[in-house]
């Protein structure tokens, strides 16, 4: 099946916004239309303070996050020309979740924006080894190294956390951030998610010749006058600042980065600049379709929505990774 670029892209958005227009009547408080009304025509009232201080950052920050992370996991993807590419190879992922987590375990969680702020800051050192690396070598199979090998000290820092936790209260606490939720979020919340799209708006474009050219080889790209080392840098900038502040705003949210650009090829976008921008959309229902089940879900509260993502994720790469072998036999 293909579809065209631009029918795809408008079908997304349009689903992404039917969807989030959708979620702002789901919920633990049921809200009549007299309440709707009274929340729009007095934003300061209690109904006002559940529609535009609950719910639309809610949703918001779901499809912002589920945006970041499809374009961060399509420019990884034509980046290395590596289809199992994500945002969390290069390691700013876990940084991001060290960071949360020795906020949580210092006791800073009750501070306002503190774990976002950390978790972000941590990102960020993550990201400046990263670019320093790239600047001096940028042969893209040493990144991918590079980011193992910050992934798995993160991830080895992470269990130190856990094992210096000073409660199980604590820990608890860890482990919920860390499995993803958009629960409870906020405006500012909302904001670091325009940052992220603003950031990419800014540097995505830079991408389209070198990815383009990419397919046809590293040295042909070069002999048609591709600088390797500025797209490798850029993609790398763009892809770290779009996962850490996915991370720092709602967590470890599994699988959206890798299946959200093989859902737009499935659909027939082969191109790897062009399968950006629809990979994002298409993260941002992921995502928001995800945290709604959470909702209507009978006892879901224990249930987080990195977790649920990676549940459905799962099978819906496995069967498209089916049929794209078909295609290709």
């Amino acid at each position: 099946m293909r579809v065209k670029p631009l029918s795809l892209a408008a079908g997304l958005l349009i689903s992404g916004l039917v969807l989030m227009g959708a979620l702002l009547i789901v919920g633990d408080v049921s809200l009549s239309g007299a309440d709707y009304i009274e929340a729009i025509v007095h934003p300061q009232s209690l109904n006002g303070e559940i529609v535009w201080g609950i719910r639309l950052p809610r949703n918001l920050c779901a499809w912002g996050v589920g945006a970041m992370l499809g374009i961060a996991g399509a420019v990884m993807q034509g980046l290395l020309r590596n289809p199992l590419a994500e945002p969390g190879i290069l390691g700013v992922s876990s940084g991001a979740g060290l960071g949360a987590s020795v906020a949580i375990v210092l006791g800073v969680g009750l501070v306002p924006f503190a774990v976002e702020a950390s978790a972000l800051l941590v990102s960020l050192m993550m990201s400046a080894v990263l670019m320093a690396f790239v600047a001096r070598f940028p042969d893209r199979q040493a990144l991918i190294l590079l980011g193992v090998g910050i992934s798995s000290l993160c991830g080895a820092l992470m269990a130190l956390v856990f094992n210096l936790s000073p409660s199980p209260v604590t820990t608890t606490e860890i482990l919920g951030w860390l499995m993803g939720s958009v629960e409870n979020r906020s405006w500012q919340d909302a904001a670091l998610c325009v940052a992220g799209l603003a950031v990419a708006v800014g540097l995505v474009p830079r991408l389209r010749a070198g990815l383009r050219l990419l397919t046809l080889g590293e040295e042909t790209a070069q002999s048609m006058g591709v600088n390797i080392r500025h797209v490798t840098l850029i993609g790398v900038i763009t892809a770290s600042v779009l996962a850490g502040l996915s991370v720092a705003v709602a967590g470890i949210i599994g699988f959206v980065g890798l299946a959200a650009p093989h859902f737009v090829r499935a659909l027939g976008l082969r191109d790897p600049y062009g399968v950006i921008w629809p990979s994002g959309l298409a993260g941002g229902v992921m995502v928001l379709m995800a945290d709604g089940l959470i909702r209507v879900m009978p006892a879901s509260g224990d249930i987080r929505l990195g977790v649920l993502t990676s549940l459905i994720g799962a099978p819906l790469f496995a069967l498209i990774a089916y049929k794209s072998a078909k295609s290709w036999a």
